[in-house]
C-alpha cells in the first residue's frame, strides 16, 4: 500500500470529493444513525442520551469533513480529534477547530477540536477516549489487526469502535476489467480480528449501484473522490478505448446506464473488558 501515492490523490480531489462522494456521504448520515440506535438499544438508554456518552472521540481518515460535521451536530463532544493521512485535508476542516457546534447545547461550550495530520495506523490515539470512529477509510489499511489492538488500547473500559468499510464486491467493474484494485476485507473476516478485542454490537452490509451515462463518467468520479489511490499505470487512448467498450458491453444496465458498485460494511463494536 503507497501511502504516500494515496495521499496525492486524496488531496488532489479534495476541491471535488464532498460533491462528488455521494454513497460515502450516505455512509456517514447511516453510520450516525445506527449508532445512536445501536448504542442506546444495548444500554437500554434513550437515544438523546448517547451525546453524554461520548465525550472524547477520535475520527480517522476525516477526510474533507462530512462525517466530522454529523459528529459534532448530533453528539457535541468535548473534545474532538480529528486525523487523516493527507495533511490538506485541514482545509477542509480548519473552520470546526477548536470552535462551537453549529447548533450548541443551551449552556453552550466550547467544543476541542483539532487536526492531526498522519497514518492512523502509526498514531498514538489519547487514551480514554470513549469513541473511535470513521467513515470509508479502514479499506486502505495495511494491518487492521494491529489498528483493532491499539484502538483497544486508547478507548475507556466501555469503549466504542464504530466504523465503515467497503467490501468484495466495491468497484467489482473496475477489478474485473483492469485486474487491478484494492484487497477488500470480507465481513466475517473483519469480525474474526476485531474478536480478541470487542464484542460486536452491530454488523450488516449492503450493495449500491451508482448509474453513469458513460464509463468516462466513471473515471472521472473516481478521479474526483480520490479513490483512484493505488493505480500507477498510465491511461493510453488504446487502453481507455478498450475499457470503455468493455465496460458498455458487460455493464449496461436496463437504463442504458453503466453501473459501478459500493459494497459498504457497517461495524459497531464495544471493548472488552
Amino acid at each position: 500500500m503507497d501511502k504516500q501515492l494515496i495521499a496525492e490523490r486524496f488531496a488532489k480531489a479534495r476541491s471535488t470529493y464532498t460533491r462528488e462522494a455521494r454513497v460515502q456521504q450516505q455512509v456517514a448520515a447511516k453510520m450516525m444513525r445506527m449508532l445512536t440506535d445501536v448504542v442506546s438499544a444495548s444500554e437500554h438508554s434513550l437515544p438523546e442520551e448517547i451525546a453524554a456518552r461520548f465525550r472524547h472521540i477520535v475520527e480517522f481518515g476525516c477526510g474533507t469533513g462530512s462525517y466530522s460535521r454529523i459528529l459534532l451536530h448530533t453528539l457535541q463532544p468535548e473534545t474532538l480529534l480529528l486525523n487523516d493521512l493527507c495533511r490538506e485535508m485541514e482545509e477542509c476542516v480548519g473552520e470546526l477547530c477548536s470552535v462551537p457546534t453549529a447548533e450548541p447545547p443551551k449552556e453552550a461550550t466550547e467544543v476541542d477540536v483539532c487536526f492531526l495530520p498522519g497514518d492512523a495506523e502509526s498514531l498514538d490515539f489519547p487514551k480514554e477516549t470513549d469513541l473511535i470512529t470513521s467513515c470509508s477509510t479502514l479499506q486502505w489499511f495495511s494491518n487492521p489487526e494491529a489498528f483493532f489492538l491499539r484502538c483497544h488500547r486508547a478507548l475507556t473500559q466501555d469503549g466504542i469502535l464504530a466504523f465503515t468499510t467497503f467490501g468484495t464486491e466495491n468497484m467489482s467493474q473496475i477489478r474485473h476489467l483492469t485486474g487491478h484494485g484494492l484487497d477488500y476485507l470480507p465481513l466475517e473476516e473483519l469480525q474474526r480480528l476485531l474478536s480478541p478485542y470487542f464484542d460486536l454490537l452491530h454488523a450488516e452490509e449492503e450493495i449500491v449501484s451508482l448509474p453513469f451515462s458513460t464509463p468516462q463518467a466513471v473515471l472521472k468520479h473516481l478521479k474526483q473522490t480520490g479513490v483512484t489511490g493505488t493505480e500507477k499505470k498510465v491511461w493510453t487512448r488504446g487502453r481507455l478505448q478498450a475499457f470503455c467498450e468493455e465496460y458498455i458491453r458487460q455493464f449496461t444496465d436496463e437504463t442504458e446506464s453503466v453501473t459501478l458498485t459500493y459494497h459498504p460494511i457497517y461495524i459497531i463494536a464495544k471493548k472488552k473488558k
